[in-house]
């Protein structure tokens, strides 16, 4: 069966081949008749537009790419965990693709590499993309954001606020660290932990200031025993909770910056002796489908991982039709879900 082309379309509605691409294309300037015919051909001949076809119309590459951080990933998909805040990133940004006839694809670099711009220059001449999604630690790296703007590519920067550099899309980490901790002041802990993520991120910093702002709400002094370094990984979770309980007193609550610390935070308790919530209260971070599964499930705060990727999508796209700047950042909320690993101190 011969493939049938944007030509054999423009000869079936007696158009040219440019009008045709710029119907499939969704561009200004042709008339409804036209749109309509080129449509009833379209369907007639059962044609599906390839991305060469469609970029005959404009100057768009019909994709956009999102650049995650090549170490970190590599790292947990050997170990076995998992990446479960990508898989919830690609989620929504390729959703929010497919519903505009774009593609997404979803590119691994090394932040530390000394060259970066070089790497991610490649990246573009490649690919072309009309957007780039940067994801943290990349959307922390503001040389980086100001060598795209240079270069004019659309750029939206995941969980950070921009201020005028690209574009963020985010959520009040500071806030949610808040949220979580005065979760657990409201049962009456007060010897409450918090397990912190690597310094790597912003986001890490940002929700233990959050602890520290509702400690100081509720009137209960810091102490810097209660505050133990992780680095998002389980090993550091059980490394940073078996100190925490060997404090005396031991904290009757504990924070933990990301789902995999709050699981090995689980998991010491138990190991331990110790019954969650009874003797430990957990609330963790980010809200991954493992937390919703294990016994009992944890109280979490729950990063719009999803949502925020969409919406960097979506603005890219409508930025890409329309050919106008982006607009101001985002912010999107989270929530604080309430489940069985979190009680009133006894």
């Amino acid at each position: 069966m011969t493939k049938v082309t944007i030509r054999h379309v423009a000869a079936e509605a007696g158009v040219a081949v440019k009008t045709v691409s710029r119907v499939v294309n969704g561009e200004p300037n042709v008339t409804q008749e036209l749109r309509d015919r080129v449509s009833r051909a379209v369907d007639r001949l059962g044609y599906v537009p390839s991305m060469a076809a469609r970029r005959m119309g404009g100057s768009r590459s019909y994709l956009l790419v999102a650049l995650n951080d090549r170490n970190n990933t590599i790292n947990n998909w050997r170990s076995g965990r998992g990446n479960d805040w990508i898989d919830q990133m690609l989620h929504g940004a390729m959703l929010t693709c497919e519903a505009n006839g774009y593609r997404m694809l979803f590119e691994l670099v090394d932040g530390t590499s000394d060259d970066l711009d070089r790497k991610v220059v490649g990246v573009l001449s490649a690919l072309q993309p009309d957007g780039l999604i940067l994801t943290p630690p990349h959307s922390q790296n503001e040389a980086l954001v100001q060598m795209l703007v240079r270069r004019k590519v659309p750029v939206v920067r995941l969980g950070v606020r921009a201020e005028g550099l690209g574009l963020g899309v985010y959520m009040d980490e500071r806030a949610a660290g808040a949220a979580a901790t005065r979760h657990l002041t409201s049962l009456g802990h007060v010897r409450i932990a918090f397990i912190a993520g690597s310094d790597r991120f912003e986001a890490s910093e940002s929700r233990r200031l959050g602890y520290l702002d509702a400690l100081e709400e509720a009137g209960i002094p810091a102490d810097p025993a209660l505050q133990a370094p992780g680095d998002f990984t389980y090993e550091s979770g059980l490394e940073a909770t078996a100190r925490l309980l060997s404090l005396d007193p031991r904290p009757t609550a504990v924070v933990a910056s990301n789902d995999e610390m709050a699981l090995a935070a689980l998991h010491c308790a138990g190991r331990d002796g110790l019954s969650v919530p009874a003797d430990l209260s957990i609330v963790s971070f980010d809200d991954t489908p493992g937390v919703r599964l294990s016994v009992p499930s944890l109280t979490s705060i729950r990063q719009p991982i999803s949502e925020m990727a969409a919406k960097a999508a979506e603005l890219l796209i409508a930025a890409s039709k329309d050919g106008e700047s982006l607009p101001a950042d985002h912010l999107l909320p989270f929530r604080l879900i309430v489940r069985g690993s979190t009680t009133a101190r006894s």
